[in-house]
């Protein structure tokens, strides 16, 4: 067993002066087995390594940010050709105008593009660009997705609802992925008031033929703007983002994540007519559209002129699919063999793989989802997600294998013996959740 001495002391530490631990609920050492939720000091390529000198391949970095690898170099040399020129102006600088016309480039649907430092800030500044173009004030989000914004628009209808006043949740609805009928029944019940239905292409399930074209239908007929949440898909799907994978035609689109290899970067994209609401130039009431100070700090475009540019010219969707089957094929073998295939499923597109957990009943599990990590990371895997990154090697995805077929043989004995015989801790928790 990993010694995480240090780290159990840095976490205490940490919930001292940080609510809940850490500055992304995703990150909380609640999401890890008990007295397991190691303290990174640093990373490179696929690998990262704690405080206690442990090291581990690592998936989904970053929360899926990280789709280069950790320092990659032609990255960090941009930013470091960036940094003695200056971070912050009182005008734009050249580096906006040239990470927006190469942002655009990729993404021939939208016209115009405003840059943010996180998702959120992208997806609030979509949904506020609706509810002006339209006048209206309801928002109709995916129900099966878990997450849009840190926003009252969204949180209000979130498992963690708390602060935010029930005048606002009720301006949000919720409607099911693949279902067009539940959206189409929102349309009926709450006619010319949705300003705007906002989804992700897809999760762990892919969009059923026609779903998505249906939904563009839907909006253009019932005067909604449809918004794209592509900070998971962009740049992992293609290197258009899930709209060109899927060829699906948004009227704004939001990006993150990847775009910068895990710097402070995000970005809103769209049709003009829309988007322009936040300049003046239209004759119509102008919008506070995403107004930010750090918006366009020189360094986090930098990184995302760099991140693109890599994307452009070297194959790097191609190997993340490809990757991503390797995994996904082995672990799946593994499972088989060891008897846990129904208990630990391997969900989703191969380039953002995640694993279920489910009890001896076929029910999702978070006790056997901690013990699934425990004996994961024990053999030197740090993995919430199966989300690969192009610094992966195929010798990596063996040795994941190789992990996870052994943590298969504790799963299935836990299976046939009690998960409590084999748990070393408490069970890990949703990162979302009302109480506890």
């Amino acid at each position: 067993m990993k010694d995480f001495t240090v780290s159990k002391s840095l976490n205490e530490r940490l919930h001292a002066v940080v609510p809940g631990g850490a500055h992304t609920y995703a990150k909380g050492d609640d999401q890890f087995p008990e007295g397991m939720a190691p303290v990174i000091v640093r990373g490179h390529g696929c690998r990262v390594w704690d405080a206690d000198g442990n090291e581990f391949i690592e998936y989904g970095s970053g929360l899926r940010a990280v789709t280069l690898g950790h320092a990659f170099e032609p990255v960090l040399a941009a930013v470091r050709q960036q940094l003695p020129l200056g971070a912050n102006f009182v005008r734009p600088a050249t580096i906006e105008l040239e990470a927006a016309e190469l942002l655009l480039s990729l993404l021939p649907r939208a016209q115009m593009v405003k840059f943010c430092k996180d998702g959120s800030d992208a997806t609030s500044g979509a949904i506020k660009l609706a509810r002006a173009f339209t006048g209206r004030d309801k928002v109709a989000v995916c129900a099966s997705q878990p997450f849009f914004s840190v926003d009252d628009w969204f949180i209000g209808v979130s498992g963690m609802p708390g602060g935010v006043p029930q005048a606002v949740r009720d301006l949000t609805l919720k409607f099911a992925f693949n279902d067009l009928a539940s959206l189409e029944a929102l349309f009926d019940a709450h006619p010319g008031s949705i300003a705007a239905v906002i989804l992700e292409a897809e999760k762990e399930v892919a969009p059923a033929p026609g779903f998505l074209d249906g939904v563009r239908r839907l909006c253009t007929r019932h005067g909604a703007v449809f918004v794209l949440d592509e900070m998971i898909t962009g740049f992992r799907w293609h290197n258009g983002g899930a709209q060109a994978y899927h060829g699906v035609e948004p009227d704004l689109s939001t990006f993150g994540k990847g775009l910068g290899n895990g710097f402070s970067v995000s970005a809103l994209a769209g049709r003009r007519e829309i988007m322009e609401l936040g300049s003046g130039r239209q004759p119509r009431e102008r919008v506070f559209l995403l107004s930010t100070t750090h918006g366009a700090e020189t360094h986090g475009l930098a990184a995302a002129l760099a991140t693109m540019r890599v994307y452009l010219e070297q194959p790097v969707v191609d190997r993340l699919w490809a990757l991503g089957r390797r995994l996904g094929d082995g672990l799946r073998a593994a499972a088989e063999v060891a008897g846990v295939s129904n208990h630990v499923p391997i969900l989703g597109q191969p380039c953002c793989l995640v694993f279920g957990t489910r009890d001896e009943q076929g029910q999702p599990s978070q006790a056997f989802r901690a013990l699934l990590m425990q004996e994961i990371i024990d053999r030197g895997v740090l993995a919430t997600s199966l989300v690969v990154n192009y610094s992966h090697t195929e010798s990596d995805i063996d040795r994941t294998v190789e992990a996870f077929a052994s943590a298969f043989e504790v799963y299935r004995r836990a299976l046939d013996e009690g998960v409590g015989r084999y748990l070393r801790g408490r069970p890990v928790q949703p990162a979302i959740r009302r109480f506890g």
